[in-house]
């Protein structure tokens, strides 16, 4: 198995990310890079006064890393020239994260390229006037626990069926993969929920929305999921209900956090 064990500043970043948003007006680029693999987006916005970086802000569609990488990159660049910034690697990132999990080196390390891409528009004189946004930004990114248990009940896809037979699941809400996955689990255990903080399910495929219809997945509305917790392994998570504004718990085995909406994952459990 793969290495899932995360640096100290790794988990800070991902609890508390800096920089977290977009840029608008005079002298503002876009980066955006995506891994076709993991299903990850990334967005970088720079501010350039006088060939130095002023201001960066950064939007992420991904997992715990890709979060992480993108806060650290916005501290480290800002204030260099664009050339210094240029000069920035994924692996320089990674060293002042004290490290990376190897398969998260190459999956979700890509903040360093969606700032280079920033940077190379930025000279092409290709600016944004308004900012842009990813345009189906993963739900409820912060949840306590979820880097500590991934492997360990928490999975960013379903690689191998056999960790979810005849288990409780859960699943985010992501879109139609989302769906899909859930619908896909009934067929190897009869207890599978998805959680969306709106207050409904919403799909435009009218087949997929009468095979949800006509399932046994149960849902549940304007349910945020904000931590997860368990022994070794996970055992329930802890709900935020929108609508009374009162928290809750459900007992869970598993938690899957798909990482695309159009996509499918298909990277290890991690």
């Amino acid at each position: 198995m793969k290495s899932t064990k995360y640096s100290e500043k790794v988990l800070e970043h991902f609890r508390n990310p800096q920089n977290v948003g977009t840029l608008s007006g005079e002298n503002v680029a876009l980066g955006r890079v995506g891994n076709p693999t993991c299903g990850d987006i990334m967005e970088m916005y720079i501010k350039v006064e006088d060939n130095i970086i002023k201001d960066i802000k950064f939007q992420t569609f991904g997992c715990g890393s890709a979060v992480a990488t993108s806060s650290m990159t916005t501290l480290m660049v800002k204030g260099m020239t664009l050339d210094e910034a240029l000069k920035v690697t994924r692996k320089d990132v990674a060293e002042e994260l004290d490290g990376l999990p190897p398969i998260k080196m190459h999956c979700s390390n890509l903040a360093a390229d969606a700032l280079h891409e920033a940077i190379k528009n930025y000279k092409a004189g290709i600016l944004v006037e308004q900012p842009e946004s990813i345009e189906k930004p993963i739900e409820n990114k912060s949840i306590l626990g979820e880097l500590e248990y991934l492997g360990k009940g928490v999975y960013y896809s379903i690689t191998n069926k056999d960790y979810f037979k005849d288990q409780r699941v859960l699943i985010r809400y992501n879109g139609d993969e989302s769906i899909r996955a859930a619908l896909e689990l009934t067929k190897i255990t009869n207890r599978v929920i998805i959680s969306t903080s709106s207050t409904k399910i919403h799909t435009d495929d009218k087949e997929l929305k009468t095979q949800l219809r006509n399932s046994n997945v149960k849902i549940l509305t304007e349910a945020k999921i904000l931590a997860v917790m368990g022994d070794d392994e996970v055992e329930k998570v802890r709900m935020l209900d929108l609508d009374e504004d009162s928290e809750y718990d459900i007992f869970v085995d598993r938690l899957v956090l798909l990482n695309t909406v159009s996509i499918p994952p298909v990277c290890e459990n991690v």
